[in-house]
């Protein structure tokens, strides 16, 4: 038995260093003319058949054109990478921004991916905001401040702000408009250059302060890296014993071990940042203003966070209540919907029935070639639950739609907040934030303050996904599969929330550590008073 199961693991051992290398040739090796066509065939075939709205912004034959070209151009061999970089521009052509493409990472042997578990790159520490055509670093996580405030003039010899205006190619956002950008491509730079460059174990980047130009060499380091000149010689001296603590104070880390998880759970730890998805703060000393700060709708017990934080800011006979939405790319309609229910005082329906191309959406997301095939098989097994499911759909106008819950007549929930209601939003305000801002917009539920959200007033793609690999260059590209949206309709189409006060941050505002669109609710509150 010992030996079957020391064979067992060394052909598993022998497999896995084969996939690997095998998977690290594709995507450095060049691909045949031929093959990369009909992978640009593919992507076209497969949004045609999945995507609900293909030409809703862009004419059939435009978009025809567009692929065609793509296809000419491929006149020599090239990398999937080299190929990655032709086709993002072309799927953006499409206008709908959950609609992307990724290439490959490398790939790693199993002591290969312990050693670099233990190890952190610091160019990953910086974060970056992409204002008036320059690149500066807006914060860094970890003690070191010193690159806050900087600009960055160059990465690895190329011009950032070249790099950056490139990557805006990359992407879309839904429609026309154009604010999603230049926030989308600050929030995401440096998956962008990885994406751009490969993996990556240094990286010279060159920065200006108002007093210098300096560089600094970025590289993967321990994550618990020790300073020598501050370690404590043992040799000589009695290593301390560990206090012992007593039974109060152990009880004592277990409550509070308790209720760490218990608030990680609640408001979204996020663990890069050290920070929550959610939180909920009072302003001034009467505590009449609520400020709530939601950064994404996807992680962390909502229902909870909602509920305490609602009656809290009722206890506290809140008068002016702020819902920052700024740099939330989106997440789950179930917690946009519950949220709202906290903010209107009248029966509601949050969104309309999904418009979609199949009446099988969910299967058409789980049986995809990128879906490992035990969630395939499982998916099989409960496939007639599945379509039954899915046979709630109306056929109308020679369309199908899909039938979510929250197309349903609402009633508000018994804690709603009556109080007058600012919202937050700017470009990075994508998906069920635009969802959202649309109600309340449309509503005459609050005043908005600062920029044109990036996603669409009339809303967009998403629901359910479509992540389809190609077959030569193994580029995954994501297509939504239901149209979700408000009730609600503007004119024109294409565009997205628009504030009823516009503020832009500055470069300015940013190095005075200012928030002008928070300064300004605030002194609108006082003014009111």
């Amino acid at each position: 038995m010992k030996r079957l199961v020391l064979s067992a693991f060394a052909i598993s051992v022998l497999f896995s260093c084969s996939s690997v290398q095998k998977h690290n040739e594709q995507i450095s090796k060049l691909h045949d003319v031929e093959l990369l066509r009909a992978d640009v065939d593919k992507v076209y075939l497969q949004l045609k058949r999945h995507h609900p709205k293909l030409y809703q912004y862009t004419p059939q034959e435009v978009m025809e054109f567009k692929f065609d070209s793509l296809k000419q151009s491929i006149k020599s061999p090239m990398t999937s990478r080299d190929f990655y970089k032709k086709l993002a521009p072309v799927l953006t052509s499409v206008k709908q921004g959950h609609v992307s493409v990724r290439p490959l990472g490398k790939r790693f042997k199993r002591k290969e991916r312990k050693a670099l578990l233990k190890k952190k790159f610091e160019f990953y520490d910086l974060d970056f905001e992409y204002l008036d055509g320059k690149l500066w670093v807006e914060r860094t996580i970890g003690k070191d401040s010193s690159f806050v405030g900087a600009e960055v003039l160059s990465i690895a010899g190329e011009p950032a702000s070249e790099l950056a205006e490139l990557y805006k190619t990359r992407f879309a956002s839904d429609g026309y408009n154009t604010t999603l950008y230049n926030r989308f491509v600050s929030k995401g730079f440096r998956q962008f250059y990885v994406r751009d460059k490969g993996f990556l174990d240094s990286l010279q980047v060159t920065f200006k302060t108002k007093d210098s130009v300096f560089s600094k060499l970025f590289k993967r380091v321990p994550k618990k890296e020790k300073d020598d000149s501050t370690k404590v010689k043992t040799d000589s001296i009695k290593k301390e014993k560990p206090k012992k603590l007593t039974k109060t104070e152990k009880k004592a880390n277990r409550l509070a071990a308790k209720k760490r998880k218990k608030d990680n759970k609640k408001y979204g730890f996020i663990s890069r940042t050290k920070e929550y998805t959610r939180s909920l703060t009072f302003i001034g000393k009467d505590s009449s203003v609520a400020y709530m700060k939601i950064r994404g709708f996807s992680n962390g017990n909502y229902k909870t966070f909602y509920e305490e934080s609602f009656k809290k800011i009722d206890s506290a006979n809140v008068k002016n209540f702020i819902l920052d939405l700024r740099d939330n790319g989106g997440g789950r309609i179930a917690e946009i919907e519950r949220l709202y229910s906290y903010l209107t005082n009248k029966e509601f329906q949050f969104i309309t029935e999904s418009e979609v191309n199949s009446r099988v959406p969910i299967l058409k997301s789980i049986m995809s070639n990128t879906t490992p095939t035990g969630i395939k098989v499982l998916s099989g097994i409960l496939s007639p639950i599945l379509i039954v499911q899915n046979l709630l759909k109306t056929k109308r106008d020679g369309k199908l739609y899909y039938k979510f819950k929250y197309a349903k007549p609402e009633a508000p929930n018994p804690l709603n907040y009556k109080g007058k209601v600012y919202v937050l939003i700017n470009g990075n305000s994508f998906s069920a934030s635009s969802i959202i801002s649309t109600n309340l917009k449309a509503t005459n539920r609050a005043t908005f303050v600062g920029e044109e959200t990036g996603g669409a007033y009339n809303g967009t793609v998403a629901g359910f996904y479509k992540l389809y690999q190609l077959p030569t260059s193994r580029l995954v590209v994501r297509i939504g599969l239901m149209q979700v949206e408000a009730p609600y309709k503007q004119e024109p189409d294409g565009y997205g929330v628009k504030p009823d006060v516009e503020i832009l941050p500055t470069v300015k505002d940013r190095q005075q550590q200012k928030d002008p669109e928070l300064e300004w609710i605030l002194n609108d509150i006082q003014a009111s008073k």
